[in-house]
């Protein structure tokens, strides 16, 4: 397995600082195109942060629904010197995906990344989590979160999440493209059978349709957010039995959906 790229780039650059300007040195995240070939056929080229890349491909393949289970897939080889990923399936994709190849998925967020709502209807799912929270597991988890973007603190440049059980397992990721943080964590799963329908997704930023459907696509029951959720991830959270909870600062926080999977603790127990 090629080793992973760095995720830094560090260069000479000018500075302006109380009123004067000067070289220095600063540090700044590298942007790598992956293009992924299913069976010798491109299927897609992903704009992420380059390390971790097995885990990204596998999470990608699987939330875009190439791919049900890991048994599907034969072998991942990442060429990071040429920027391929070679992925070999047991199956064929099928004509469903001849409209979906060749596509660009780039790193920033909004329109620029394009959802097949064929395929996000196809795999996204109904939360099936029995899990229950109390409000410090919560705080906990963003508190936690925060304390591992080591490398978001020292560029500004990448997106943070990480999937947790409320105790003991926490797996953080990051990336330039915040869909790519969220298909690391869900390849990890993946690769090493770790259910995650009781599970909770901890991410930066804020909570938009796209990041509600990627939740449901890995089948998580809860995501927790320091930002905002929008009116149509709320609806959306809604619809999916997904808990959703944004706003997640200095001990308080909101729940926007389903919050019967939050337990407050009696003063009494």
């Amino acid at each position: 397995m090629n080793k992973d790229k760095d995720v830094l780039t560090n260069q000479t650059i000018v500075r302006f600082e109380d009123g004067e300007l000067f070289e220095t040195t600063d540090s700044y995240v590298t942007e790598f195109p992956l293009t992924v070939m299913v069976n010798g056929e491109e299927f897609a080229t992903v704009i992420c942060s380059p390390d971790h890349m097995e885990e990204l491909v596998l999470g990608f393949l699987a939330s875009e629904g190439a791919i049900l289970k890991r048994s599907e897939l034969k072998s991942i080889q990442i060429d990071d010197s040429k920027g391929f990923a070679h992925v070999k399936l047991t199956k064929d994709l099928g004509d469903r995906f001849e409209y979906s190849t060749k596509r660009m998925i780039a790193s920033c967020c909004g329109k620029s990344r394009e959802f097949y709502f064929q395929n996000d209807a196809a795999v996204a799912k109904t939360s099936l989590s029995n899990i229950t929270l109390t409000p410090q597991q919560v705080i906990n988890m963003m508190t936690r979160l925060q304390t591992a973007s080591k490398l978001f603190k020292r560029t500004g440049g990448l997106h943070n999440a990480a999937i947790s059980d409320g105790d003991a397992f926490f797996e953080h990721r990051q990336d330039i493209g915040r869909h790519n943080a969220l298909d690391k964590l869900y390849g990890f799963c993946i690769e090493r059978h770790i259910p995650v329908r009781d599970k909770v997704l901890i991410f930066s930023g804020r909570i938009s349709s796209e990041i509600l459907i990627k939740a449901a696509k890995i089948g998580v029951g809860v995501i927790l957010s320091k930002s905002a959720p929008t009116t149509l991830a709320v609806t959306l959270a809604n619809d999916l039995n997904i808990t959703a909870i944004g706003f997640i600062r200095d001990g308080n926080f909101n729940i926007y959906s389903h919050p019967e999977r939050i337990k407050a603790v009696s003063s009494q127990d």
